[in-house]
């Protein structure tokens, strides 16, 4: 009889078969007292006595496979418990390299007693040459009143794999979060830091410019009354200029500076100022008023006129390159600042949250797909801090927003309400999509139940969210017809019945 230590010689020497070739029954069968050698190096079949092992050996279906041997298919019904006496199956999905599952000698696997196990979720295939006996599911009534052990050891083996797939999920659900979260990020700084960018490449080309129009100025040796006059006119016209200093820059309606471009290079032309169109998009980016020009043209006289006109052009592109800059590094330091609030970076886990806040700082993440959504905040400037995990919070927030965007397809409105009520708080996210089919509400909140496509969600966002909340004393409902669906989110505002 062979030994525990060197039953493995016994597996039969196979070919290389190609890929796909499906593992199948050997030319001859193995010796059950092989089988059964086999057997006993499956752990969790520790303990079994000589005739129960002898019935699995017996009972059992043996197949054995090369390199790279199809052992199941994806999609294909499950109704085998198998045994791995030797070598290696690794499970995989069609639409992802990273294994699933990899089952190694020794392992119980497959299909097992009590198990709601109808498809294999993968395509499993060999890693070396495989040897496995396979107990039909219609042996398993037989197996269980045989062996009695069985249906515990499957249990046990059944809640580890649950808590392994769990797990694996989990974490393939955290890096598809932070994918996004990272994607989202460098979309906005991307913005900023390239506008940054070629703001202080162009700015070393225009000071010189400057400097060469201040040259120009100098060298024409203006009369002291003449340079006093102009000097007074740069301080009327700057002064003029910052009363529009607080318009938001994204206001003006680019026609309207067109019209004013064109306008310009008709007053410019009709001044004999040469190549008026480098001079008049400078101009036409400010609020400087014709008639402060037509002063300008009074004090220095047609001859000084050009040079003086450019000069105050290439201060006011150097002025607004030199502010552009500013800008973008002020709009990456907020949202650098964002991200720290938002991951609560350098803080205890326990923090009284600003809810308004912590959403606001949610929505930074997700500005890139807010072009063309409407947000409407609706914020209770009296709702008190509540005690909260605050990262894990913002998680809540994230997977409701995420879904609400995807639901109206990044297009629609989208409205945040906080209020309090009683000892509770509350957290409510709008959105205009299409509402959530009566049929399948009530299964939204359950691991792994997606309607997304394949690759798109893993169905454990809103499973997050409901794990979360209850963490925190609180609790979730949702509301939804077509046009308007509602997540409602309730916590505690007394840290002691939160904890």
């Amino acid at each position: 009889m062979a030994t525990v230590d060197n039953y493995e010689s016994l597996l039969p020497t196979l070919p290389n078969p190609a890929v796909d070739q499906e593992a199948g029954p050997p030319a001859k069968p193995s010796p059950i007292a092989d089988i059964v050698a086999g057997l006993r190096t499956i752990t969790p079949l520790d303990g079994l006595t000589e005739e129960e092992y002898t019935w699995l050996a017996t009972k059992g279906t043996e197949r054995m496979g090369g390199d790279r041997s199809i052992v199941f298919r994806e999609g294909e019904p499950a109704c085998n418990m198998n045994f791995i006496l030797s070598g290696e199956v690794q499970v995989r999905r069609r639409h992802s390299s990273a294994a699933l599952f990899i089952g190694r000698a020794g392992s119980m696997t497959g299909k097992l007693p009590y198990s709601r196990m109808k498809t294999y979720g993968g395509e499993g295939y060999s890693v070396g040459p495989v040897w496995a006996i396979d107990i039909h599911e219609s042996l398993f009534p037989e197996m269980l009143a045989a062996i009695p052990s069985m249906g515990q050891r499957s249990v046990s083996a059944l809640l580890d794999r649950v808590r392994e797939v769990t797990r694996m999920e989990q974490q393939s659900e955290k890096l598809n979060a932070l994918g996004k979260l990272a994607a989202n990020l460098s979309h906005e700084l991307n913005n900023p830091a390239s506008a940054a960018q070629r703001s202080a490449a162009s700015l070393f080309g225009e000071l010189r410019e400057y400097g060469d129009q201040k040259y120009r100025m100098g060298r024409l040796c203006l009369p002291d009354e003449t340079t006093e006059k102009y000097r007074e006119w740069i301080k009327n016209a700057r002064a003029r200029m910052s009363a529009y200093s607080n318009i938001p820059k994204g206001s003006q309606n680019p026609l309207a500076n067109a019209d004013r471009e064109e306008m310009l290079v008709q007053w410019l032309n009709a001044h004999n100022v040469p190549n008026p169109w480098t001079i008049a998009p400078s101009l036409s980016e400010t609020t400087l008023a014709f008639d402060l020009l037509d002063d300008l043209a009074e004090i220095v006289g047609p001859e000084v006129l050009p040079i003086a006109v450019a000069t105050v052009a290439s201060s006011l592109r150097v002025e607004r390159m030199a502010e552009t800059v500013v800008d973008s590094t002020v709009r990456i330091f907020d949202l650098i600042s964002a991200i720290k609030d938002y991951s609560y970076m350098d803080q205890a886990p326990i923090q009284d949250v600003d809810l308004a806040q912590s959403l606001e700082n949610t929505l930074v993440m997700f500005n890139s797909r807010l072009r063309n959504v409407k947000v409407e905040l609706e914020f209770d400037p009296d709702l008190e801090p509540v005690s909260a995990y605050g990262s894990e919070l913002n998680q809540v927030w994230t997977a409701l927003i995420e879904n609400a965007l995807d639901a109206m397809s990044d297009l629609g409105t989208l409205r945040l309400l906080t209020r309090g009520g009683g000892q509770m708080a509350l957290v409510e996210i709008w959105d205009s999509g299409p509402g959530i089919d009566p049929e399948i509400r009530s299964r939204i909140f359950e691991p792994f139940f997606t309607t997304k496509a394949p690759g798109r969600g893993l169905g454990l966002g809103l499973d997050t969210v409901q794990r979360i909340v209850n963490k925190h004393s609180g609790f979730v409902t949702v509301e939804s017809k077509p046009g308007a669906t509602c997540f409602q989110v309730r916590l505690p505002l007394d840290r002691l019945q939160a904890y």
